[in-house]
């Protein structure tokens, strides 16, 4: 699957995901990148060339707000539908785990 059909599929692709996440509360982009690597300590970052992509295609798909706008800074928040996406791919990935966990126990009675 293109990253670029992730939303219309219904899924988050890492970087979006941690965006996200990231904007439950506002934050402008230099915050998102700092909260993101804090997020996943230290294990997933985003360049600002990605971000700004990313938060585009996340605009399009209503799932975050531009909030405030200034010469140095724009402030962006996760939307109501775009806390209902989390969510919705929280819980996908949680199953997920499930299956993988449940193919690894079956796996280890054999």
């Amino acid at each position: 699957m293109a990253r670029n059909d992730s939303l219309k599929m219904g899924e988050l692709t890492d970087a979006y995901y941690y965006i996200l996440l990231s904007l439950i509360n506002p934050k402008h982009g230099y915050l998102i990148m700092k909260s993101v690597e804090e997020m996943s300590e230290g294990k997933f970052s985003i360049g600002p060339a990605s971000l700004y992509t990313s938060i585009k295609k996340l605009l399009d798909a209503e799932l975050i707000n531009l909030t405030e706008e200034s010469d140095q800074k724009k402030i962006y928040i996760a939307t109501d539908k775009g806390i209902k996406f989390l969510k919705n791919e929280i819980e996908r990935k949680r199953k997920m785990i499930e299956i993988a966990e449940k193919v690894f126990n079956d796996k280890e009675m054999l």
